[in-house]
């Protein structure tokens, strides 16, 4: 017997094929409003719930907006030798990282904990990013989440700690393919001082 959450997740593999007319009025409406949006409920709760996710005091979720597109530098107007007028690209972040750190400063008293993909249109993408309140006694009794109350954790999202900028920075590959998986010599050197 299959369960609810594996309908939900066969659903979004296809989402525009699969929830037509829905999807389209959901874009239309998510382009209208603001950026950075608190939601109520989670729209993929089968994805929200593998990440950690629960529907209880101290968990909320934010719909983020990105746009897509344009994350290099602007060609310089000034005159500059050829060589300088090149255009360098400025962001190694992907979106869902530039999602979440939008999202932390909007609410700068909650902790990322994760994020997962929604929604991509021709000018946008959209992300969902799970807050926990550390403040609340709720998350502190609870013996799954209460690790994101200690001072180790705090501004996680800033310093590349969620699981969309250890991806961004090439530390979950693994096997053969693996650029980099730890940080580099000398940090693993100090860890073992």
């Amino acid at each position: 017997m299959r369960s609810s959450y594996s309908y939900i997740k066969e659903l979004w593999k296809k989402p525009k094929e699969n929830l037509g007319k829905i999807w389209q009025e959901r874009l239309i409406k998510w382009r209208k409003s603001n950026a950075v949006v608190r939601v109520e409920k989670p729209t993929r709760l089968d994805k929200a719930r593998a990440l950690g996710y629960k529907a209880k005091v101290g968990f909320i979720i934010a719909r983020v907006r990105v746009r897509r597109g344009g994350r290099k530098r602007p060609k310089p107007k000034g005159g500059r030798r050829s060589k300088r007028q090149t255009i360098r690209k400025v962001l190694k972040m992907n979106y869902q990282w530039v999602a979440e750190q939008r999202a932390a400063r909007k609410f700068p008293n909650l902790e990322v904990l994760n994020s997962y993909w929604l929604a991509r249109d021709g000018m946008y993408a959209w992300y969902e990013v799970i807050f926990v309140d550390p403040s609340r006694p709720e998350i502190k009794k609870d013996k799954n989440i209460n690790w994101i109350t200690s001072k180790k954790h705090t501004r996680r999202v800033f310093r590349g700690l969620t699981s969309a900028a250890r991806k961004s920075r090439g530390l979950r590959k693994k096997g053969k393919r693996a650029i980099k998986v730890r940080p580099s010599l000398r940090a693993h050197e100090r860890k073992g001082k």
